[in-house]
């Protein structure tokens, strides 16, 4: 199966078909197309709306995760509806399968990378991010355990390892994800971890046991020369 991949669209109000070319040149080079989380801009309905009027343009399963921008308005629930009457599979600790592939998909959420990360000590504002972060790993691998096929494709928003966020400021890599999400993939067999939210990250890592990591936001640099990264599973 060819995979491809974007995040980070940023569809804003304002744009008028900002990416209805792309996902029918999209559509003639892969299989399915895996939407990576900040999917719009500011969370708003009407951003959802025209995404939803681009994707109409493509004409292969769409499998797509939410991203922290998607929150900002506090309409996550009806942007996700609008997405999901488009006929996007959204993701938000299922399992799906398609074609004999299998996709999870959870947001994930920050805490930092190995022994760096976040430790739930102190404050009772702290206790809640570090919970909320290990809540995303645990349903992450509630999912995986629904898998059945031999191969599996995992998709995020926020980053399992710290490969895949170079290039950022040190300052902010606890805000970029966290090794937890890494800590579930590699308890099972993955044929490829898809994330976005690092705009000035890096195209490809691996976790701590050796699944490929590919960060797909559309402001990195890819094999394809274009904005989606094209993977075989």
């Amino acid at each position: 199966m060819k995979v491809a991949a974007l995040g980070d669209l940023h569809v804003k109000e304002d744009h008028a078909a900002p990416y209805r070319e792309l996902f029918g040149e999209i559509s003639r080079a892969a299989d399915v197309l895996v939407l990576t989380g900040d999917l719009t801009d500011l969370g708003k309905p009407r951003e959802a709306e025209i995404l939803a009027e681009d994707l109409r343009a493509c004409a292969i399963p769409v499998v797509a995760v939410l991203g922290n921008h998607d929150y900002e308005s506090g309409c996550p629930d009806e942007v996700a509806k609008i997405l999901k009457n488009a006929g996007v599979r959204l993701l938000d600790g299922q399992a799906i399968e398609i074609d004999g592939v299998g996709f999870v998909g959870v947001k994930g959420f920050v805490g930092g990378f190995g022994r760096r990360m976040l430790g739930a000590f102190g404050e009772p504002a702290i206790k809640a991010m570090v919970a909320e972060s290990m809540n995303e790993a645990m349903r992450l691998e509630n999912a995986m355990r629904q898998v059945r096929s031999r191969r599996a494709v995992v998709v995020l928003h926020y980053a399992p390892t710290p490969d895949t966020v170079e290039g950022e400021p040190l300052e902010i890599f606890p805000f970029l994800g966290s090794s937890r999400l890494a800590e579930t993939i590699d308890r099972f067999r993955v044929s490829a971890v898809l994330h976005g939210h690092a705009h000035r990250g890096r195209y490809e890592g691996r976790t701590p046991g050796g699944a490929p990591v590919y960060n797909v936001a559309q402001h990195i640099p890819k094999p394809t020369g274009r904005p989606y990264a094209l993977i075989d599973v």
